[in-house]
């Protein structure tokens, strides 16, 4: 068995789900061994801190490719950015980052076991349209911003509702008490990073986006534990291009 298919029997298999034209995909375009991944990914970020570490933690890199995940901070009370200045942020970013030559993919925010959630954020915070709700109006912008800027947009989210199990069950691809010894409800399993790495490999292959230097840049979902070669999304990316 050739690498390729090694890479796509082992990897599609995380959640028992299988791409449709994930080998296809893989089989266009040769691996190419001079991929730079960098982890921008820093824990209790919205986009306010990334506006702040924007020229240091992405565009010093000179990156390629951007993925920008960010959101999940934004929308709790804890780092609450309303959801218009939300939208005002998140088109600064793009803005800034196109302008430096680097192509951008934004990527969705990723689903949450509610139950967990509310409590640690109270549920008053999250009146009228509930946390769900909530989630689903920034995702809502994320699309809008790259359908303005005309630039890459892939939904994460809706792969890890499908599929991701959120909630209690061991296999979920969110942590939970069982297969974290955490009541999390928000971080992926290192089996959901692999699948979001799995699915944003197969994303940028297919659209052929430039990989030669990559800044992940987001929050702690993105940042995972921090590296590029153990667990993270970043670090599984890095493999799968590699």
């Amino acid at each position: 068995m050739d690498r390729k298919k090694f890479l796509f029997s082992t990897m599609s298999t995380i959640a028992g789900f299988s791409f449709p034209g994930l080998l296809h995909a893989f089989g266009q375009q040769a691996f190419i061994e001079d991929v730079s991944v960098f982890n921008s990914g820093v824990s209790g970020n919205n986009t306010n801190n990334l506006l702040a570490r924007l020229q240091t933690d992405c565009l010093s890199h000179n990156p390629t490719l951007t993925i920008l995940m960010i959101g999940t901070n934004d929308m709790n009370n804890g780092k609450h950015v309303p959801l218009e200045k939300y939208r005002q942020n998140l088109n600064k970013l793009v803005e800034s980052i196109l302008a430096s030559g680097s192509k951008v993919l934004l990527l969705t925010i990723l689903p949450f076991y509610e139950p967990y959630l509310l409590t640690r954020h109270p549920a008053s915070f999250f009146e009228p349209e509930g946390p769900s709700g909530r989630r689903a109006q920034l995702n809502q912008v994320i699309k809008a911003v790259a359908e303005k800027h005309k630039t890459s947009f892939f939904d994460a989210s809706i792969l890890f509702e499908k599929v991701g199990k959120i909630g209690t069950d061991k296999d979920s691809l969110i942590r939970n008490e069982i297969n974290s010894g955490k009541t999390d409800g928000v971080h992926p399993t290192p089996n959901g990073y692999r699948f979001l790495a799995l699915a944003i490999s197969q994303f940028i292959q297919y659209n052929q986006l430039p990989v030669s230097r990559i800044v992940c840049f987001g929050d702690s979902i993105t940042r995972g534990d921090g590296s590029v070669d153990q667990e993270s999304y970043p670090a599984y990316l890095k493999k799968l291009l590699s």
